[in-house]
């Protein structure tokens, strides 16, 4: 019987000073690692404040990234991996407001925590938004305005 779950050297190994190693699980691929700073996918490290949200099933983890990029990493034996990722991502969400911009839709605003403890804002415009339309741009630069002064961040 062991007496403590120590972290294995290659684990220990993959991880960037200073992040701290909190859980870990085995993949096909390689190890999964959430430190207390980012989630480690095999060579990809991803910091909290750029991570959208984790999606678990049966067979593995789903990362969906702030700039909408996928991860999938199958995970059979997942540990304490999935309540790990829940926690950090929630607990790097400072700030998560929507505003309408107009009769279309509107904007989700979200002030993470990044790695050097800054705010890092993302604008989420809805689905059938385009992002890119320099009047909605300009409504939603100015509804961040008002969000960073109303919150102090």
């Amino acid at each position: 019987m062991r007496l403590f779950n120590r972290t294995p050297a290659e684990v220990r190994a993959a991880v960037v000073p200073p992040d701290r190693v909190l859980a870990h699980a085995q993949g096909p691929d390689g190890y999964v690692i959430a430190t207390d700073r980012a989630l480690y996918l095999g060579e990809t490290r991803l910091p909290w404040s750029r991570i959208d949200r984790g999606l678990w099933d049966e067979e593995g983890l789903t990362v969906v990234t702030t700039d909408g990029r996928e991860h999938r990493v199958p995970l059979p034996e997942p540990g304490r991996v999935p309540e790990t990722v829940r926690e950090r991502v929630v607990s790097s969400i400072l700030v998560s407001q929507y505003v309408p911009l107009d009769a279309r839709g509107g904007v989700r605003l979200v002030a993470r925590r990044g790695e050097d403890g800054a705010a890092v804002w993302d604008l989420v415009f809805d689905a059938d938004l385009d992002g890119d339309d320099p009047g909605l741009r300009a409504l939603a630069e100015q509804a961040l305005e008002g969000a960073r002064r109303s919150f102090g961040i």
